[in-house]
């Protein structure tokens, strides 16, 4: 009798990608693997694969990491299914949970893509990869500027320069700054050190107005529709629509608002055992710096919407901070709401 192939071949490929090199866990539906490593190169990888697993399906997976997603669209080009992953989701047993190596780690993602329990985060197109660079460039300078800033003031105290009052607050205005320029010390090293300082924070502020425009004008020019559309939502201003845009991409492919929530991280989480439930505030795996964005949007909210300052009244008297981030979860849901209708939002509608 004569035996016929019902069912293709398989190959998972698990690997713990480094900038130097790849530790790679060869695994296939009939035998428990090989690992070994390798040069950071996907093309000698699929000439491994071509020279000792012809015909095989391959699947491959790799956490999300600093090394981005050039190896994904490779594999993916190759005809591979390919999954990039967050290192949360990979599933640790008993002592894997406190042993810790390259080989391990790829050992683990095999197993978890073999086993048919991971799920790809989602991987950003070239385009957006792009626009979230100027982004995230955008939100290292304003670090910068606060710290910046934070040094000025330092120095100041430390020598026991008192600020004048009207200058004593955020905005540092011309005057202010002049008034540091002109500033005399007993001794000029002290000065040379004020000086350089102004130096980089002038530099930092140029760069920042710089690339916060460059931001807003090509997002007012490539995404006009979606951008215009998250700006007539009250707390929602130029540089968090760009934000939204940029990080979130495309929002209607979130099906619900607990979907988007979740990914935000402005879900609760939840602790139940028998009788025993709790509430264990917000998740910890979120997107932080977008749900830091929405909170900080959420005190605009309710200074400009009377809708929002009704729910915020409406909890008045618990914890700021938990009624903050319940207007945030508003706000967040409103947001999904104007870009799958694609209505710009109107101040005063009862929702």
């Amino acid at each position: 009798m004569e035996t016929q192939q019902t069912a293709s071949a398989k190959l998972f490929i698990g690997i713990d990608i480094h900038k130097r090199s790849w530790k790679v866990h060869c695994s296939t539906d009939l035998f428990a693997g090989k690992s070994f490593s390798m040069p950071p190169d996907a093309l000698q990888l699929r000439t491994f694969v071509h020279k000792h697993f012809p015909d095989h399906e391959v699947s491959t997976a790799y956490e999300a990491g600093c090394c981005g997603y050039s190896a994904h669209c490779s594999f993916i080009s190759f005809g591979w299914n390919s999954l990039v992953v967050n290192p949360a989701d990979i599933h640790r047993k008993g002592k894997e949970r406190f042993t810790k190596t390259d080989r391990i780690d790829a050992q683990l993602i095999s197993r978890e893509l073999k086993d048919g329990r991971l799920e790809s985060i989602e991987v950003p197109d070239t385009h957006r990869e792009a626009l979230r660079s100027l982004f995230r460039r955008r939100n290292d300078l304003v670090k910068d500027f606060i710290r910046i800033k934070s040094y000025i003031k330092m120095q100041l105290l430390y020598f026991g320069i008192k600020v004048p009052e009207h200058f004593d607050n955020d905005h540092w205005s011309h005057d202010y700054r002049k008034w540091l320029d002109e500033m005399v010390f007993e001794y000029p090293i002290a000065k040379a050190s004020l000086e350089s300082r102004m130096r980089y924070f002038r530099f930092v502020d140029e760069d920042l107005r710089l690339v916060s425009c460059q931001l807003l004008a090509y997002c007012r020019k490539h995404f006009k529709k979606d951008y215009y559309l998250l700006k007539s939502i009250p707390g929602i201003g130029g540089i968090v629509a760009c934000g939204i845009l940029s990080e979130l991409g495309d929002l209607r492919r979130f099906s619900s608002v607990k979907h988007l929530a979740g990914y935000v991280g402005l879900a609760p989480g939840v602790y139940q055992s028998a009788e025993t439930y709790r509430v264990m505030g917000m998740t910890p795996r979120a997107h932080r710096l977008l749900r830091s964005y929405f909170i900080e949007a959420s005190w605009q909210a309710i200074r400009t919407d009377p809708v929002m300052q009704a729910y915020y009244r409406k909890h008045y008297g618990k914890n700021v901070k938990s009624i903050i981030v319940k207007v945030a979860r508003k706000l967040l849901s409103r947001t999904l709401a104007v870009i799958k209708t694609e209505t710009p939002y109107q101040i005063g509608v009862i929702e």
